[in-house]
């Protein structure tokens, strides 16, 4: 009887032992029942990263001295924020490996002013609309101007390799059966610009945002026709069932739109393209290379104890002075600022032909007008507004600022200022105002100017940082101390005199 006491109790034991096992496993899948598996956005909050596969360029992102930034760059930051994660930007080339990692899931999504076409629509899920742009083949401005398809065939085409371009051509060969062009996957539309702009190529194919916002820095690439209608750039996205990040992109993008904040980013970028001349631009590149590096080392300096951003200052200087010294205009402003009598006065300005003395007085002088205007003023717009105050004096935009606010504007916003700036040219407006008629519509063109010389500055900068780090080789480093600028100002003097 014993023994069987003890087989019964043995049995009971493992039997209860199994029921706790099965009773815990059910108790841990419960929640999971109870609720559901997380969603995409949900691993992804959890993580607390967003990956992201770009392409390194001026339109969709880069570095600068300030850090990270460009179009795309600036829309993903804010999507990242949005939903609480930091943004992680991972760097492919070939946009076809860009749309083989979202397919990997070795990515959360691209963007990489990827335009949306059907052929891509059936790999990636497209996130709402943010840019409209046209496919646009550029040339050289000393050559024959192609005008249409018929034009280009059994010329040398370069485009970028998997790009919409090329899917564009290979749909036009279909009635164009000799067209032939090359594609090469590690490079980008500011390439494409450089190749036509030295000749290198004779076509190339950009998107017109592309060519729009570095056509200061290659101005002879100009665009022939356009070889698309307007499309439109859109995130990619893993085409799954789970459309938990697609719903929250759309989200951000559609609440971006309509609470105006999406125009204003693109104005930020691309509000200011277009408006140096043919001849000016080409003037500008040349001297980007033979002037500016004797003048970067004062810049930096200025800059640095005013807290200014030196290539914001360069870019200033160039509009000013083309970075000429002895520059004098009809109304008898001097120097590398071009700086008043009376404004050298109150900067401490002795000479106003005195290089060294000129860029501190203007760095000086533009600070305090970024620091005069009224705190609730954010970025980028209070830089516009203070480069404008410059320009045309700071009641002058005070002025304007208040025309903007009785016209319903907001007169924090350069985009609404630089509307209501020309009105100063205008009696009718003028007459009103506390401190009278102004050239309004000089300052507009002055603020755009600087942006656009501004933003192939930044560009190249950073492309010569990319470079540098990438070779091998060490070099000397540059002299900055106050005899090497001394003597690099002397040089630039006698380079001037010679002309």
């Amino acid at each position: 009887m014993h023994k069987w006491q003890h087989i019964i109790r043995e049995i009971s034991y493992r039997v209860t032992n199994h029921v706790i096992m099965v009773t815990c496993v059910c108790l841990l899948c419960y929640p999971l029942q109870a609720s559901h598996w997380p969603t995409l956005l949900e691993r992804i909050k959890l993580s607390g990263t967003l990956t992201v596969a770009s392409r390194n360029g001026p339109t969709t992102y880069y570095q600068d001295n300030e850090g990270y930034t460009g179009f795309d760059y600036e829309l993903l930051r804010g999507f990242a924020e949005s939903i609480g994660v930091t943004l992680q930007v991972i760097e492919i080339e070939d946009l076809g490996l860009i749309f083989k990692a979202i397919n990997r899931r070795t990515v959360h999504m691209a963007a990489a002013g990827l335009t949306v076409t059907p052929k891509r629509q059936q790999l990636v899920h497209f996130s709402e609309p943010y840019l409209q742009v046209t496919q646009q083949l550029i040339y050289r401005s000393n050559s024959p101007k192609p005008a249409g398809i018929s034009d280009i065939i059994g010329k040398d085409i370069l485009v970028i390799g998997n790009s919409s371009h090329a899917e564009r051509l290979r749909a036009i060969k279909k009635q164009y059966p000799d067209l032939v062009w090359q594609e090469q996957y590690d490079i980008e539309m500011l390439d494409l610009m450089e190749s036509v702009h030295n000749q290198k190529v004779t076509y190339a194919i950009v998107d017109s945002n592309a060519l729009e916002m570095n056509s200061s820095a290659y101005p002879r690439a100009l665009a022939a026709f356009d070889i698309s209608e307007p499309e439109s750039l859109a995130w990619a996205l893993p085409k799954i069932e789970d459309n938990s990040l697609v719903n929250a992109a759309n989200h951000y993008l559609k609440t971006l739109q309509s609470s105006g904040k999406l125009a204003e980013i693109t104005e930020s970028f691309y509000g200011h393209v277009g408006h140096i001349d043919y001849s000016g631009a080409l003037i500008f590149t040349k001297r980007l290379r033979t002037r500016l590096p004797k003048w970067q080392a004062a810049l930096q300096a200025a800059a640095q104890k005013y807290d200014l951003d030196w290539q914001l200052l360069a870019a200033l200087s160039y509009q000013e002075s083309h970075w000429n010294p002895k520059a004098k205009s009809r109304t008898g402003v001097r120097g590398f600022m071009m700086l008043t009598l009376n404004t050298s006065k109150e900067m401490g300005v002795k000479s106003r032909l005195d290089p060294l003395q000129s860029i501190e007085g203007g760095a000086k002088y533009f600070r305090k007008m970024y620091d005069r205007l009224s705190d609730d003023i954010t970025e980028p717009d209070r830089t516009w507004l203070a480069l404008a105050a410059y320009n045309i004096g700071f009641l002058h935009l005070q002025d304007a600022r208040k025309i903007t606010q009785d016209q319903g504007g907001n007169p924090n916003l350069w985009s609404d200022v630089r509307e209501r700036l020309p009105l100063l040219t205008k009696r009718q407006y003028y007459k009103k105002t506390r401190y009278g008629y102004a050239r309004g519509h000089e300052a507009v063109s002055y603020v755009n100017n600087i942006r656009n010389f501004y933003n192939v500055i930044a560009w190249k900068q950073a492309d010569n940082t990319k470079d540098s780090m990438s070779d091998e080789t060490s070099s000397p480093q540059p002299d900055h101390s106050y005899e090497s600028i001394i003597s690099s100002a002397l040089e630039e003097l006698e380079d001037i005199n010679a002309m």
